[in-house]
Formats: C-alpha cells, sequence, structure tokens
C-alpha cells in the first residue's frame, strides 16, 4: 500500500485526502501548518450528496514526521508557500514522487531551483475538483469534477499517470513538458480577467450585496478574458508550447458565447467573487487568493516568460498593472 503526503490544508488537500484515503484505502498524512485544527477523520461531500469519509494516518507541522515514510508528496498550496514548503521537505527527501495539484504557480520552476535534475517531479495543468471549505480540518465540498486531467512528469514512468487517473478515476493524459502544465489560461487568466471587469473602474464606493463570480459572468470580462488568451497563445507559439485556447476549451466562438457557457457551468452558479462585507456594504476583497495568487504567482510568470521571449501583451500588462496596484 502506498503511503501520500498532502502538503496543505486546504479545500483541495481535503478533498483529494478523502477521496484517495476512502475510495482506495492509501495510507494519508497531512503537512499542515495548523495540524491542531485537524480531525484525523475528514469528510468530503459531492455534488450530488456522495460522501468521502477519510482516514488521516499522521497530521503534523514538521516534515521530518510524514516526509521519509512518503512514497508521493502532493502540495496543494498557493503560490506564495510553494517554495517555501519545497525547501522545508527537501532534507527529508530521498526517491520520493514531489508534485504540485496545479502547476501555474511556478511549481516546476521552484522545484527545478531546489532539488537536482534527478528528482521525479510531476505536476497538474488544472486542478482536479472544484472544492470549496465547509470546516477547516474537517468537512469539504465538492462542486464539481474534471473530465480530463492533463499532468507533466519528469523522471517518472508513464505508469505513474495511469495510477493517478485510476486513483481519482479521470481520464489523465501526460503531457510532452512541464511547460505544458506551468503555462495555463486558467485560473491566472481567468480571475484577473473577471476581476477587472468587475472593478477596473472602482473608486471606493460599496455594494449592496455580494457579486456572483461566474453566474453573473458578463460580455465585457469575456472580452478581456479573450484578449489576453490571444496573447498567451502567442507566447505558447514562441515556446512550441500547445494549450487549448479558451475559446476551444469552453466550446465557444466569441465572447458572447463564451459568456453565456460561464454563465451556465452548474458547479460554477454559487461562487462568489471576493469581497468582504462592512458596516457600509460589501467591498472587493484584495486579500483573497483570487488576488494574492493569481496575479503575482500567475499572471506575473506569464508576463515575465513573455518579456524573456519578447511577446508582445498590452492587454496583460494592464490587467497585470491593475491587479498589483491592489495587492
Amino acid at each position: 500500500m502506498k503511503t501520500i503526503c498532502i502538503c496543505g490544508g486546504g479545500a483541495l488537500g481535503l478533498v483529494i485526502a478523502s477521496v484517495l484515503s476512502e475510495t482506495l484505502q492509501l495510507t494519508v498524512h497531512m503537512l499542515s501548518a495548523h495540524p491542531q485544527k485537524w480531525s484525523h477523520t475528514i469528510e468530503t461531500v459531492d455534488n450530488e450528496g456522495k460522501i468521502y469519509q477519510g482516514t488521516l494516518d499522521i497530521i503534523s507541522s514538521n516534515p521530518e514526521d510524514v516526509i521519509p515514510q512518503s512514497d508521493i508528496i502532493l502540495l496543494c498550496l498557493p503560490g506564495f508557500l510553494i517554495e517555501k514548503t519545497l525547501q522545508q521537505i527537501k532534507p527529508y527527501v530521498t526517491n520520493q514522487a514531489i508534485g504540485g495539484v496545479v502547476s501555474s504557480t511556478g511549481f516546476f520552476f521552484r522545484a527545478h531551483e531546489i532539488f537536482d535534475k534527478n528528482t521525479s517531479l510531476f505536476g497538474f495543468q488544472r486542478v482536479p475538483y472544484i472544492a470549496r471549505v465547509e470546516e477547516y480540518g474537517h468537512r469539504a465540498a465538492l462542486l464539481g469534477y474534471k473530465k480530463q486531467l492533463y499532468m507533466a512528469c519528469e523522471n517518472l514512468d508513464p505508469v505513474f499517470v495511469e495510477q493517478w487517473s485510476e486513483w481519482l478515476d479521470t481520464p489523465i493524459s501526460l503531457l510532452q513538458s512541464y511547460l505544458e502544465a506551468s503555462l495555463s489560461n486558467s485560473n491566472p487568466l481567468l480571475h484577473p480577467a473577471r476581476l477587472y471587469g468587475l472593478w477596473h473602474n472602482w473608486n471606493g464606493q460599496t455594494y449592496p450585496e455580494q457579486e456572483l463570480f461566474y453566474a453573473n459572468w458578463d460580455k465585457y470580462s469575456s472580452e478581456i478574458y479573450i484578449a489576453m488568451d490571444n496573447e498567451f497563445q502567442q507566447l505558447c507559439k514562441r515556446l512550441n508550447v500547445s494549450i487549448q485556447s479558451v475559446l476551444d476549451y469552453y466550446e465557444s466562438a466569441d465572447a458572447e458565447s463564451l459568456t453565456r457557457k460561464l454563465n451556465s457551468i452548474e458547479a460554477f452558479k454559487t461562487i462568489l467573487a471576493p469581497m468582504t462585507r462592512t458596516e457600509e456594504g460589501w467591498l472587493p476583497d484584495f486579500k483573497s487568493r483570487y488576488f494574492t495568487e493569481d496575479f503575482p504567482f500567475g499572471l506575473q510568470l506569464i508576463k515575465d516568460l513573455a518579456v524573456k521571449y519578447q511577446v508582445g501583451t498590452p492587454t496583460i500588462d494592464i490587467v497585470l498593472a491593475w491587479g498589483k496596484k491592489y495587492i
């Protein structure tokens, strides 16, 4: 029986731990900065009411307690914690496979800097699930499954991908390069485009209610998203990397059809825009991960590569400058 260590206790970490522990009876360890807030029995409920009851074998904030006896290490962390966590676990890594639940915030770039070239690495292009925490360290909601996943691997047998496909009960295709997983037009473009669409003219005013992020997605946000993706595709072309365009991925032809598509995705309908409530009303939450993750660790990565390879990104520049102004 394999042992997997989940690093990071957010929604994805809890959901993946629940699924792997119950359905496959893998031994699951949890490396968390807040082990005292965790229960050894965790629960995930999906969008159709299916319950995954998971069990965590060891919960610790000390890598020495959970890394040496693990076969696989999976980082389910925001971008700003990836480098720090890789440095923390490095003294205890021998021949384990180390992966990132999403690669678009720099996982492979940081891992290449910290570990030697023979280290076994893997990373998902997009997250396996749409998930939300209901009670930290105890329960999560699985709002949606993915029909297809993509993974990049280094120094691993292709059987490793087949294994993950079986574990997650989802087809997973092996990518040709870590760049295909690291460069994403999902969250690093999607979230900033919508945030810019919502609040690019914000001047400090409050709002009477919290905005729906996708259900009220508008045409202007789609236009920004498509323009950013067009620039992103030029970078991919320069790097000889093939990543499906936003319009193709969402089976859309233009901004209007993309808007209708994003409005209609059932798993997205209840997702709210990042906002905080005050006595006067609702305000944009510039401390949310939509800002602190997707601008400096997602969109900035794309911009840095565009500069390096001399690819023009006028729309990305505008949106990135706007977001960085608030973070």
